[in-house]
């Protein structure tokens, strides 16, 4: 039988615990016409965005998504029901099992070439040195440049015969070969690309990376020299751990950019020559305003946007899930 003394003992042990259980302390809620009245303004500043984004974002995806149905002309209103067929027509499409393999392509020699000439780069300009803004604003020039320019700019730099290309490596043994065929052979069509891609984008890489290593703080660096650690050692033990989440978002960037990429595509080689550097975006622009199928062009584009998704979200959850994990959310908790 428990008496008065055991039970104010109890009683009394419990709000000691608590006292010293940080999580069992929890802070009072606001009232609900505070919350109410914070949930209100909130929602008017976020209004125009969300509109924006419902528009532009969400119905194009839905409109795409409805009309891949159809085999529709992109006249009128898509009546034509066909149901799967043009994602089974795109599945047995050569062109786009090629546009795949070339995305594939573009995307591993962006990882294994272009971002390595960034960070390289980056590292390089980073050190002190006379006029390095100049150097800085020198490589990131070309990222400004729109790629209408660029391709254009390029188109007049490989023209076959006459080109400055040509010119260059004309006398010599071992490129002489090159003349005359940059982007009009199948089989140097696509490196000559992706070369002016490097061109275009390394500097934008390069300006990420800039920014990640004024993160690293110069103390620890010092102290690896102090311990005896050479250059390579400090940049592999020191630097490149701390930049780690800037590398990730590059990969990401790049991975997604090559996915998507369009506009340098159709300046300089409209995908030829036989189909040689289409990618997905390119084939669905020649199906959906060169040959008016737009049903099919918008199952590829559905295709894209199935392929970027799944993407993200795979990197999303392995890859940026460490830098995601501090994270505050919407509710005030983490992650």
């Amino acid at each position: 039988m428990t008496g008065p003394g055991t039970l104010s003992v109890t009683t009394g042990d419990r709000p000691r615990r608590a006292a010293r259980d940080p999580r069992a302390v929890r802070r009072p809620r606001a009232p609900l016409g505070r919350r109410l009245r914070g949930w209100t303004a909130s929602t008017w500043f976020l209004l125009p965005a969300l509109l924006l984004f419902f528009l532009f974002v969400l119905v194009p995806i839905v409109l795409a998504l409805y009309t891949s149905f159809f085999k529709w002309g992109g006249f009128g209103r898509p009546e034509d029901f066909v149901g799967l067929d043009n994602y089974r027509k795109l599945s047995g499409d050569p062109v786009f099992r090629g546009d795949l393999w070339r995305g594939l392509v573009l995307v591993v020699l962006s990882l294994a070439v272009q971002l390595p000439i960034a960070l390289g780069t980056a590292v390089l300009l980073n050190q002190r040195m006379r006029a390095r803004a100049v150097y800085r604003a020198v490589f990131f020039a070309p990222y400004i440049l729109s790629e209408v320019i660029a391709g254009v700019l390029f188109g007049i730099i490989f023209l076959p015969g006459s080109g400055l290309a040509d010119k260059v490596v004309g006398g010599l043994p071992l490129v002489g070969g090159l003349a005359g065929k940059w982007f009009s052979d199948p089989g140097t069509a696509l490196p000559t690309l992706f070369a002016v891609m490097t061109w275009k984008y390394f500097g934008f890489h390069m300006m990420i990376y800039l920014a990640g290593l004024q993160g690293v703080p110069s103390e620890v660096l010092e102290a690896a020299s102090i311990d005896g650690a050479g250059p390579w050692r400090r940049f592999r033990a020191v630097t490149l751990p701390l930049l780690a989440p800037t590398l990730r978002i590059s990969v990401f960037l790049s991975v997604i950019g090559s996915i998507q990429l369009f506009d340098l595509v159709w300046v300089t080689t409209t995908g030829g020559p036989t189909n040689s550097t289409e990618t997905m975006a390119v084939t669905m622009f020649q199906f959906g305003f060169k040959r008016y199928q737009m049903g099919y062009a918008s199952a590829i584009s559905v295709a894209m946007f199935l392929i970027s998704m799944v993407f993200s979200l795979l990197y999303q959850r392995y890859a940026l899930r460490r830098d995601l994990q501090g994270a505050v959310t919407s509710a005030g908790g983490r992650r």
